[in-house]
C-alpha cells in the first residue's frame, strides 16, 4: 500500500516519477545508507484524499519530511529548546533540549540530500552529501569561533573524530561480531586503506604544530611560525580532500559501489523520491538554519550546563556532544554491523572520521583565518595524543580485512579510557579561552613589530 501511494504524481512538483536508477543510487554514500535504516515508510492514503493541491502536497511533505523518521520523537525538543531560551528558562535545559533537538536534524538533512541527489544525479549528489555530511559540527564550529571559543572548537571536532574512530567503529564491529559469531565477517580493505591514510596525513598535520609550539624555544618565537604552519597544513589539507573528492566520485568511484551494489539487490530495484527538488531544497535551507540556531544554543549554553552538571566542558564537548549530536547516523552504522554489512558500518564511521580531520578542522582554521581570529592546530599534548593513539590503534584493527567482536571490545575499552581522561580534566574552558587570547595577543604584537 505505501509503496503504491509512494508513486501518485502529485507527490512531485513537476507532476513526473522519477526513478532512481541504478547510476544514481551511485551518489548515495554510507552516510545516506546508515541513516536510511532509522527512517519508516509513511502512508499517504489519508494525505491523498485532501482535495486542495497546495495542502495536499505542504502535508505530504510535512508527514515524509517530520514524520518519516524513527526519531521524530525528538522533535518537541526543538520548540522546547526556543522557548527555554526565550523565556529565561534554566541555562543546562536549552543546551541540553538544544543537543536533543539536533538529534534527528541531522538525520533529515542526510534524508534531504539524498532525495536532492535524486534529481542532480550521483556526482552532484556525492558532492552535497560532502559537504553536508558533517553540517553539525561545522555549524556549532563557526559559532564557536564567532565568539572566540577556539577550545571549544577544537575539542568538539577532536571529540567527532574520537567517538567515530573509537565509539562508532568500536561498537559497531563488536556488536556485528557478537551478532554472527559462526560467521567470518569481511569488509573491503580498500576504502579503509584510503581513509586510514587520509587520516594519518591529518595526524601528521596536527602532530607537527603541537611539536613546534613545544619545542622548548620562548613564546614569541614559536607562536607566529605555529600558525603559519597550521594555515599552510590547513590548505594541504583541503587540497587533499579535493582530491580524495575527485578519487570518490570519479576516478575510482567503483571502489565505493562494491558494497551497495550487493546491498541493493532486488530490494531496492526501482526507488523513486518523496518530494520534490524544490521542496526538498527549500527544507534543506529550514533545516539547516534550525541548526544554527540550535547550535548558537549549545554554544552559549554549555559552560552553564558545565557548572550545572558538575562536568568539565572539555567532557561535555569531546564526549557528549558528539555522542548525542550524531546519534542517529551512530545507530544506523551499528544497526548494518548486527546485519553483518561491515562495509556500510565501516563507511559511516571511516568518512565521517575523515571528513572532519581533512575538511571541517582545516576550513575552522582558514575561516579563522578570514575573521582575523588566530586558530592552530595545536591541540594540546593531551588531545593531540588521544588522537594519534587513536588513529594508530584503528589503522592497526582494520590491517587485515576481516573481524570479530574482540576488535571492537578493544576500540570501545580505548574510548572509555579516554572518556575517563576527560573526566577528570577540570580545565574550565574560560581558562583555556583565556590561554588562547593571550597567544592571539603575543601573535598580534609579534606581527605588529
Amino acid at each position: 500500500m505505501a509503496s503504491n501511494s509512494h508513486q501518485e504524481p502529485w507527490l512531485l512538483e513537476n507532476g513526473n516519477i522519477k526513478t532512481l536508477s541504478k547510476e544514481m543510487r551511485h551518489g548515495r554514500t554510507h552516510h545516506n545508507m546508515s541513516s536510511s535504516s532509522l527512517r519508516k515508510k509513511s502512508d499517504l492514503k489519508l494525505v491523498s484524499k485532501v482535495p486542495i493541491t497546495c495542502l495536499r502536497q505542504l502535508l505530504a511533505n510535512l508527514q515524509e519530511v517530520i514524520l518519516g523518521t524513527k526519531l521524530s520523537v525528538l522533535f518537541p525538543a526543538i520548540p522546547l529548546a526556543i522557548a527555554a531560551e526565550i523565556y529565561g528558562f534554566g541555562r543546562p535545559w536549552v543546551f541540553a533540549l538544544s543537543l536533543l533537538g539536533l538529534t534527528p536534524l541531522a538525520e533529515r538533512v542526510s534524508f534531504l540530500t539524498e532525495q536532492i541527489a535524486c534529481y542532480t544525479g550521483p556526482t552532484v549528489g556525492g558532492l552535497l552529501n560532502a559537504t553536508c555530511g558533517n553540517a553539525t559540527e561545522l555549524i556549532i564550529a563557526i559559532f564557536a569561533l564567532s565568539e572566540h571559543k577556539i577550545a571549544l572548537v577544537k575539542y568538539s571536532l577532536l571529540g567527532s573524530i574520537l567517538s567515530n574512530l573509537l565509539l562508532v567503529l568500536g561498537t559497531s564491529l563488536f556488536c556485528g561480531g557478537i551478532a554472527n559469531l559462526r560467521r567470518e565477517q569481511k569488509y573491503d580493505r580498500r576504502q579503509a586503506d584510503v581513509n586510514s591514510l587520509l587520516l594519518l596525513l591529518a595526524l601528521l598535520c596536527h602532530l607537527l604544530p603541537t611539536l613546534f609550539r613545544h619545542s622548548g624555544a620562548l613564546p614569541e618565537f614559536t607562536v607566529v611560525p605555529t600558525i603559519q604552519l597550521s594555515r599552510a597544513s590547513s590548505i594541504v589539507m583541503l587540497l587533499a580532500y579535493t582530491a580524495y573528492l575527485v578519487f570518490q566520485l570519479w576516478t575510482h568511484r567503483q571502489l565505493f559501489e562494491a558494497q551497495e551494489e550487493s546491498e541493493d539487490g532486488a530490494e531496492n530495484e526501482e526507488e523513486v523520491p518523496v518530494i520534490g527538488f524544490w521542496s526538498g531544497f527549500v527544507w534543506l535551507v529550514g533545516m539547516t538554519i534550525v541548526i544554527a540556531v540550535l547550535s548558537e544554543y549549545v554554544v552559549a549554553t554549555i559552560e552553564d550546563a558545565s557548572d550545572s552538571w558538575g562536568l568539565s566542558v572539555s567532557f561535555l564537548s569531546i564526549i557528549l556532544l558528539p555522542i548525542v549530536g550524531n546519534a542517529a547516523e551512530h545507530a544506523g552504522a551499528v544497526i548494518f554491523a548486527f546485519k553483518n554489512k561491515l562495509d556500510i558500518s565501516l563507511g559511516v564511521a571511516l568518512g565521517s572520521a575523515t571528513q572532519i580531520a581533512m575538511f571541517v578542522v582545516p576550513l575552522c582554521v582558514v575561516v579563522s583565518w578570514i575573521m582575523g581570529i588566530h586558530m592552530d592546530l595545536d591541540f594540546n599534548t593531551l588531545e593531540t595524543t588521544s588522537l594519534a593513539l587513536s588513529i594508530i590503534v584503528t589503522a592497526f584493527t582494520l590491517q587485515d580485512g576481516t573481524s570479530h567482536y574482540m576488535k571492537g571490545l578493544v576500540l570501545l575499552l580505548c574510548y572509555i579510557v579516554i572518556a575517563a581522561c576527560f573526566f577528570v580534566s577540570k580545565t574550565p574552558l574560560r581558562q583555556a579561552n583565556i590561554v588562547n587570547s593571550g597567544l592571539q595577543m603575543t601573535t598580534a604584537g609579534v606581527l605588529s613589530a
